[in-house]
């Protein structure tokens, strides 16, 4: 049974993903990673050596370049969130695709539809 994420867990969640959204938005100058980039979510391991980062991406040419292009940018991302956020340890970025935006975006179409039926 997986226990339930602390307190200070989930601030250090909040905090990451509040720095990774304006570093992706305002720092990133990779012409690779294109469209509305959203930080959904982060989870962070309990001893702070890897985060897991939630991504959606809108409107983008390619989303398969856009993820490599984080994950090429991880290092640079990674040392700017260190700079932002004081902690002992600022974990190793591992950047995943978050596609439930689009999935309720398709499913509200797809009632929309049914209801002009």
């Amino acid at each position: 049974m997986q226990k339930k994420a602390t307190n200070r867990m989930q601030k250090v969640d909040e905090e990451f993903k509040r720095e990774l959204s304006k570093i992706i938005d305002q720092d990133l100058k990779n012409p690779n990673i294109t469209g509305l980039i959203s930080v959904t979510k982060v989870k962070t391991s309990s001893d702070l050596k890897s985060a897991r980062v939630y991504i959606s991406i809108l409107g983008s040419k390619s989303k398969k370049n856009t993820m490599e292009g984080l994950k090429n940018a991880s290092g640079f991302i990674r040392t700017e969130l260190a700079k932002r956020v004081n902690l002992r340890y600022t974990p190793e970025l591992i950047f995943e695709l978050d596609e439930t935006l689009e999935y309720g975006a398709r499913i509200d179409s797809i009632l929309k539809e049914i209801n002009k039926k």
